[in-house]
């Protein structure tokens, strides 16, 4: 099989699994093809040395990059079409100190959301977010690490809230991940002059009920998110933080007073995807197990801050200290319901010590 047809080949068959990324990865004498399924990277293909070469520097072609250039970090992206569909791919390449390339494809837009809600451990934390999700406006904020299903909580809870009512939601994204056609979806490009900032101001213009922004990247973001929470609307947005509690510090951070978030902020929402483990498998569900459906081999644990749990956190930030402790029971923090879980036996021990948070 000549390169053209086996890239066409490996994107169809990473299509097929639900792949978010490729990962072609050197050897010392070949390349090894990874596909990230359900979180875990599963070896696919065997290349010899050549041959991932050729494919890398292909899909470098296709990318518009510097195929001669192996040494330099590089980026690039296109649209691959496939006989059913098209693929928006988004490829980086990194050299070791032997100068062997390694690059990895990260696959958009092949999926759209669904009426169906992503697997949850436990009913209470979600039934909360719900709830906050139908509010009239004010700020709702979540955090989690990457591929961790912030995006496809956003838009399910936002889906949830249109039923039987038209409403304007508007989404700002870098890039737009999953299709909606309910949605006004825009996306970031900082080439064309679209920045989160530009575009967050237009949006407040087209007096939107919703908007969904992708990530708080930086101050100015902060403040357009925190303008248009005052000014009437629901905000959802991501922000990277350690956990719950870490957002309103990441937002202090980001020049956003205390007093501001006091006024704005609803909910807080920290979230992470758990393998679940498989009695056939004896560890976590394996890719091609039938025991569970391809895509709910992992459920989503949520730690949700609102209400008095939320103003206690603001209470600690306000305070410069950390106020006694509330029982476990009570709290709900994320490390007590990771331990609840684990001790339910729907996850391993290896993946209980893989997602605590530590000093939480």
């Amino acid at each position: 099989m000549d390169t053209e047809s086996f890239a066409k080949h490996l994107l169809t068959m990473a299509d097929s699994y639900r792949t978010s990324d490729i990962h072609i990865l050197p050897e010392q004498r070949h390349y090894y093809v990874y596909f990230r399924l359900n979180g875990q990277m599963e070896k696919q293909y065997y290349l010899d040395r050549d041959e991932g070469t050729r494919l890398i520097s292909y899909f470098k072609f296709l990318s518009n990059m510097d195929v001669g250039e192996r040494r330099r970090p590089q980026s690039g992206s296109t649209v691959f079409a496939l006989e059913e569909k098209s693929i928006d791919c988004r490829f980086s390449t990194i050299s070791n100190y032997q100068s062997q390339e390694s690059l990895v494809i990260r696959m958009l837009k092949q999926k759209k959301e669904s009426g169906q809600a992503m697997p949850a451990f436990f009913s209470q934390e979600w039934n909360v977010l719900k709830a906050l999700a139908d509010a009239k406006s004010g700020l709702l904020l979540f955090s989690g690490p990457v591929d961790s299903g912030k995006t496809t909580t956003m838009y399910h809870l936002v889906k949830n809230r249109l039923k039987g009512e038209r409403q304007q939601v508007v989404t700002i994204e870098d890039p737009v991940e999953i299709e909606e056609v309910s949605f006004l979806q825009t996306q970031v490009n900082e080439s064309a002059g679209l920045t989160y900032e530009g575009l967050l101001k237009s949006t407040l213009r087209h007096h939107p009920d919703v908007v969904i922004v992708g990530e708080i990247r930086d101050e100015e973001t902060a403040r357009m998110v925190i303008r248009g929470a005052l000014t009437g609307h629901l905000l959802i947005a991501s922000i990277h933080s350690k956990n719950a509690a870490g957002v309103i510090s990441r937002m202090m951070e980001l020049g956003v007073s205390l007093p501001l978030l006091q006024q704005t902020l609803i909910g807080i929402a920290f979230q992470n995807l758990l393998p679940l483990y498989c009695p056939l498998c004896d560890s976590n569900c394996r890719t091609f197990c039938t025991h569970n459906e391809r895509d709910r081999k992992r459920a989503a644990l949520y730690e949700v801050k609102s209400g008095d749990s939320l103003h206690t956190l603001l209470y600690n930030a306000d305070n410069h200290h950390v106020s006694k402790k509330q029982p476990d029971y009570e709290r709900r923090e994320f490390n007590y319901l990771l331990r609840k879980v684990y001790a339910c036996g729907y996850i391993t021990k290896e993946t209980y010590r893989r997602y605590i948070i530590p000093n939480e």
